[in-house]
């Protein structure tokens, strides 16, 4: 049995960033996704090694929207 990792996932719209081994590695991936709500959102984990994947927790949370302002000015 292998140790626990951790493993961050940043979902935004067509962009899946994660990010493992402390921010050391990570895969960026752009996807087309249809809209997954209630019991349509489906999470798949896998690897490329001979060993099962075990998901012991898991966190989600919604992102709010991002307030953008008219002026991309810096104030100096």
């Amino acid at each position: 049995m292998h140790a626990p990792s951790a493993i961050r996932v940043q979902i935004d719209h067509s962009v899946v960033e994660s990010f493992g081994a402390r921010g050391r590695t990570c895969i960026l991936s752009r996807v087309y996704p249809t809209k997954a709500i209630g019991d349509k959102a489906r999470l798949y984990v896998f690897n490329n090694d001979e060993s099962d994947v075990v998901v012991n927790h898991l966190n989600a949370y919604d992102m709010r929207s991002a307030n953008i302002t008219g002026s991309m000015e810096r104030s100096t």
